[in-house]
């Protein structure tokens, strides 16, 4: 029965197979034949050296090992045999070594700790396992302690102890509240690598009760906590700024060794204020890139996968602006043992020899000790095929017996290694393990690998033949593998058949068939084809493909390499796709792939979706390629080119673009050569000399570029020598002594003859009269070496070939190498313009002590200190670069009030010279900034207090503060501004005789000698009087008041309704009785339409006019009008009803009538008003 097999499936199993023989310390992971084959044992699984485990839970110690027959298993414990079976509490898992001791039902896992040590065995030795040191974890609780408050003065340092309990293994730290937020950590509070708690300097925000440490123990899920640390900070004025002082660690050295590979970590944390910047710096070194860190704030250092090249002197600085201090840390890197070479396997037949090697370093050096099968092989039975030199292992004419397993432990003070490997003699006829009569399917012209997997020992000797009666193969026609494999580099029709591998050695012979059929390719014979279709058209594209007969093609479809769109309007037949009824987003490319179990071959085409013109469709496309290309007319530099247009498919040819080939240096890449318009089919190409031409057009017009045109006949033009030199020469040098040339070479084609080279010529400009030469390969740069520093240099590069040499190049001026200024420039001055602005000139440096490229001069500048505060800080330098041979620059930004320092530097390529010696200045006083803050406390009826702070840049000798305040209305309107000058020593002022319950608005700013600085303005308001308050609110909510309003609007309804009634009666008023006795004709009787109420006044009564009088235009009453008009009663104050509703007015004589207020209202007064008049 035949397998048939795909070639990717078989060429991965040879791979696997080839990889495994090669290493010849494996047998091939055959299940079949690992069932026969005897093998020593091999440890494949193991617990960690130093295995920690939880108390709470069962110990498992695993212990797993493979070999033939399968392996035995015992275990020591400290260096003695382990009886698991006289302890009922371990057990051992079937079929492994790994024990299992039971901890929950009663046993303890302190009983258990130890060094435990597997050894797998079987008759062909037996394979240990590393010492396993067993250790329970451990989370002990803190021990009960008495902590005293730590009382601290503002700006000391502090460093609050945590001291956890010693785990195994050791516990995680950090420092949490009661509300168990973690306490904010920051370069002045930072937590050390011991876990204690560091304060630089301690501020009165740091005072709390509640600084609790605590320890997490990862391994057994718990946290243990401190009892709560209390930071009381009492703050004395004023503060006293310290120098840094280290807090860890002591002293000025100390020392540290950390094992290669492991993380080393080193800590600098420093008490201060202001608060120390610790910078971290490696002695006589750069600290390694991509492996160093900064943490905590910089104050940790740590470099990953140290090795011994790390070892060295490291030195952290912490420093603030009164001084700095510094540790160094020399570190020594040691390495626990690790391997160079570990001994491998070794399968060897009878009669062989072979070595194991077992190399490892370490510091110090560690020792390599052998064992052979658990036992220190000066002890172990003896077997004269062995010797052992060294760290090697050497086997000569090994036998049957000489199996064993060899383990080398190599070790210093800081670890050991242990590795097995086994010695395994085999005596084993050949076998083949390709399955028999296996089928192979290749297409034609393509590789065929015919597998034959062996195995024996001795190594089988592979032959491969053809048919049944077959010679043996050999030629150029096949590769034979060393794995067996036999390789048909180009697979014929007539490559199929049966073919027959024989392995042998001298135990046997053994062989195996396989069978090749070859089959036809796949090819589509007919391939979409471009389409340009109306919108709402139907769209078909054919692909018709021709296929073995024997294979089955499957044909997919895709659109722009995904899955065609999930819509009917898309039908895939046996051979085409049609897309009914397109639309603007079935636009793209379309293609068709076939694919067989054995191959794949696809095919692309574009659609294009167009409007539908108004007149009938008619079908644009791309041009057809053109053809019959023809070549006449050569001659050494130019040819003349022919050739036939293609159908322009609707759309008129615009132009036609040539492109070339050259098969002698770039094969298989064209290039653009030039382009003529649509109407041209002859053109005359130039020509480069020692170039082999092939020519192609292409059409275009406004729906794209045809298909490339089949190629011309090839034309190798005749070599000749350059026509042209290299472009872009330079002559710059990149060291002091030194002149690198380079230039851009010339390509394949500019070449124009084979053994391309160049001359490069150079010499000192004024000072050489020859030129020095050397000729090179086809390179881009050469280096003059011993060359002057920075002086100019006449440079040449001149091309050449087998044929001769380029035209004379031109000459470049290039420069040797520039080297640091030498002087400083002098002279310095300094023209301090304002409090924020200065200028300063300095001398230009001689221009042959620039030793290079004169780019400028670079202006240091920094603030020395404050002239107002006194104090120093953090020194922050400022660059000022001025191009070219300037002499003179501008400083802004200067602060006033200040002293600077400055120096000056020139700048070449190279970087820059010495400093010019620091020039000290000064900047004159300025105005200040505004107060830090204004605070308005304290209002009472009549006085505010007003509390104010010092301006953060005070710019000057502070000489006095101007406060301004105004009232302001409820209108927002200002009142009457007064201004008040108060000394500078002051920082508060108390403002009396205010006005109660009223805004003021202030302005407060400081002064200067130079004049006033920013103001700051704040508002505040003084109190109300709170007896009337209060007796304004309570007379609003009593009851009675409330009663006496209804009964007041009560009795003036029924007044109305009385009125009212009266009126419609014709009843007369008291007055109108007085009126008819005295039948004054001037007399104005009381209008209907306006129902005004009066009464006549006597004539001796003085009484004015009552609010609301109606008067005449002019407001005035004249003189010829009667007395007892009545005008002279409104609805004023004085006029009341009476109980049964009738007017009671009084006569009054009036000598003289005053003017009408008739700007007042002429309602009665509120009686919510008159009430709080009576109040």
């Amino acid at each position: 029965m035949m397998k048939k097999m795909s070639i990717p499936t078989s060429k991965t199993s040879l791979v696997l197979f080839l990889c495994q023989i090669i290493s010849a310390l494996e047998v091939p992971l055959d299940s079949k034949l690992l069932e026969e084959l005897s093998q020593p044992p091999t440890i494949t699984q193991q617990s960690p050296k130093d295995y920690i485990v939880d108390p709470r839970e069962n110990i498992v110690i695993q212990c797993e090992a493979k070999g033939k027959p399968p392996p035995s298993f015992s275990w020591t414990r400290n260096g003695t045999h382990f009886d698991i079976d006289k302890d009922a509490q371990v057990t051992m898992k079937p079929n492994s070594g790994t024990l299992v001791i039971n901890i929950m039902n009663g046993g303890k896992a302190e009983a258990y700790e130890g060094v435990y040590q597997c050894t797998a065995r079987n008759e062909r030795g037996a394979a240990i396992s590393n010492n396993i040191v067993i250790r329970p974890s451990r989370s002990p609780l803190w021990t009960k302690e008495k902590l005293e408050p730590n009382h601290v003065r503002e700006g000391d340092s502090l460093v609050l102890h945590c001291r956890p309990p010693v785990g195994l293994p050791p516990p995680i730290i950090f420092w949490m509240d009661n509300a168990f937020q973690r306490l904010p950590q920051s370069e002045r509070v930072s937590q050390g690598l011991n876990g204690d708690l560091y304060f630089s300097n301690v501020q009165p925000e740091d005072t709390r009760e509640d600084y609790i440490c605590y320890a997490r123990f990862n391994h057994t899920q718990t946290i243990q906590q401190k009892q709560p640390i209390s930071v009381k900070v009492f703050s004395t004025k004023p503060v006293t700024e310290r120098q840094p002082v280290l807090l860890t660690p002591t002293g000025s050295t100390s020392t540290k060794v950390e094992l290669r590979g492991n993380v080393l970590l080193l800590e600098c944390i420093a008490a201060g204020l202001p608060t120390p910047v610790i910078r971290w710096i490696k002695e006589g070194g750069e600290l390694p890139a991509n492996r160093t860190f900064f943490e905590n704030f910089k104050k940790t250092l740590k470099i990953i996968d140290v090795s011994e090249a790390d070892s060295g002197n490291y030195k952290c600085t912490a420093r603030n602006t009164l001084g700095s201090v510094h540790h160094v840390i020399s570190v020594t890197v040691k390495a626990a043992p690790y391997w160079i070479t570990a001994p491998r396997n070794l399968v060897l037949s009878p009669g062989e020899d072979g070595t194991l090697i077992c190399r490892a370093n370490g510091n110090p050096k560690p020792s390599i000790s052998w064992l052979a099968n658990g036992v220190p092989i000066a002890i172990a039975p003896e077997d004269p095929s062995r010797k052992v030199d060294g760290d090697t292992i050497i086997f000569s004419h090994v036998q049957e017996r000489s199996s064993a397993v060899y383990q080398c432990n190599a070790s210093n003070e800081y670890g050991y290694l242990l590795a097995n490997a086994f010695v395994n003699v085999l005596a084993e006829p050949p076998r083949i393990l390709t399955p028999a009569n296996k089928l192979y399917q290749v297409i034609a012209d393509s590789p065929a690998l015919l597998d034959c997997a062996y195995f024996g020992s001795p190594k089988p000797e592979i032959e491969w033949f053809k048919g049944v009666k077959g010679s043996i193969l050999r030629g150029n026609e096949y590769v034979f593998h060393d794995n067996g494999t036999l390789e048909i580099p180009v697979a014929q029709k007539n490559s199929a058949g049966t073919y027959t591998c024989v392995a042998r050695n001298e135990l046997g012979k053994i062989q195996n068939e396989v069978h090749l059929e070859i089959k036809d390719p796949t090819m589509i014979i007919k391939q979409p084809e471009y389409k340009v279709i109306q919108r709402y058209g139907q769209a078909s594209f054919e692909c018709i493909i021709k296929h073995d007969s024997t294979l089955l093609p499957t044909v997919t479809w895709l659109k722009d390499n995904d899955e065609l769109p999930d819509d009917e309007r898309f039908l895939v037949g046996k051979d085409n796709l049609t897309i009914m009824n397109v639309t603007d987003k079935d636009d793209g490319t379309y293609t068709c792939i076939v694919n067989t179990t054995l191959d794949s071959v696809s095919a692309s085409a574009v659609l294009t979706v167009v409007a539908a013109p108004p007149t009938p469709a008619i079908i644009y496309a791309r041009p057809n390629p053109p053809f019959d290309l023809e070549l006449t007319g050569q001659l050494e530099r130019s040819v003349e080119l022919s050739w036939i247009p293609g159908d322009e498919n609707n759309s008129p040819i615009t132009n036609f673009v040539i492109e070339y080939e050259d098969a002698l240096h770039e094969p298989g890449v064209w290039h653009y050569q030039t382009e003529v318009p649509g109407t041209q089919t002859t053109v005359q190409l130039k020509l480069s000399p020692y170039v082999n031409y092939s020519f192609r057009v292409i059409a275009v017009n406004k729906i794209g570029r045809s298909q490339p045109s089949e190629p011309s006949e090839q034309y190798l033009t005749k070599s000749a020598s350059p026509d042209e030199n290299p472009a872009n020469v330079q002559g710059i040098g990149s060291e002091p002594d030194n002149l690198v040339i380079t230039w851009e070479p010339l390509k394949g084609f500019q070449s124009n003859g084979p053994g391309l080279q160049y001359k490069v010529s150079w010499r000192q400009k004024d000072v050489d009269d020859e030129w020095t030469s050397v000729i090179v390969a086809n390179v881009s740069k050469y280096i003059v070496s011993g060359t002057p520093t920075f002086v100019p240099y006449e440079v040449k590069v001149q091309a050449l070939n087998d044929l001769g040499y380029a035209p004379e190049p031109s000459e470049v001026i290039g420069h040797s190498g520039e080297d640091l200024p030498m002087v400083a420039p002098g002279n310095v001055q300094v023209h301090v313009i304002n409090s924020t602005l200065a200028k300063v000139h300095w001398d230009p440096v001689p221009l042959k002590t620039v030793r290079g490229h004169l780019q400028g001069y670079k202006v240091y500048y920094w603030k020395v200190q404050s002239l107002s505060r006194r104090s120093r800080r953090h020194v922050e330098k400022k660059i000022l670069t001025f191009r070219g041979n300037k002499t003179f620059g501008m400083l802004p930004g200067l602060e006033p009030y200040s002293s600077y320092k400055l120096n000056v530097r020139v700048v070449n390529g190279k970087g820059e010279g010495p400093a010019s010696p620091d020039k000290v200045f000064k900047t004159p006083e300025g105005v200040p900034s505004s107060p830090s803050f204004l605070k308005i406390t304290n209002p009472t009826l009549d006085s505010l207090t007003l509390e104010w702070g010092s301006p953060t840049h005070p710019n000057g000798v502070l000489t006095s503060y101007t406060l301004k305040f105004q009232p302001i209305n409820n209108t927002h309107e200002l009142g009457p501004l007064v201004e008040i000058r108060i000394p500078a020593n002051e920082s508060s002022l108390i403002l009396k005789n205010l006005n109660y319950s009223t805004r003021y608005k202030f302005y407060f700013n400081a002064q200067t000698s130079v004049g006033s600085g920013s103001q700051i303005t704040e508002e505040a308001v003084t109190i109300m009087d709170e007896a009337m308050a209060s007796r304004q609110v309570d007379i609003a909510t009593q009851g009675w008041f409330i009663g006496l309003m209804c009964a007041v609007a009560l009795l003036i309804l029924i007044l109305l309704i009385v009125c009212f009634i009266r009126r419609n009666k014709g009843g007369k008023y008291p007055v109108k009785e007085k009126e008819d006795a005295h039948a004054d004709p001037e007399i104005q009787p009381m209008k209907e339409d306006d129902g005004t109420f009066g009464e006549y006044s006597d004539a001796e009564d003085h009484k004015p006019l009552k609010k609301g009088s109606r008067t005449p235009s002019d407001r005035t009453v004249k003189k010829e009008d009667s007395d007892d008009s009545l005008v002279d009663y409104g609805e004023g104050v004085n006029g009341q009803f009476n109980e049964d509703g009738s007017f009671i007015g009084q006569y009054s004589g009036k000598k003289e009538k005053e003017p009408a207020e008739g700007n007042e209202s002429s309602e009665a007064p509120s009686p919510v008003n008159a009430m709080n008049s009576f109040v």
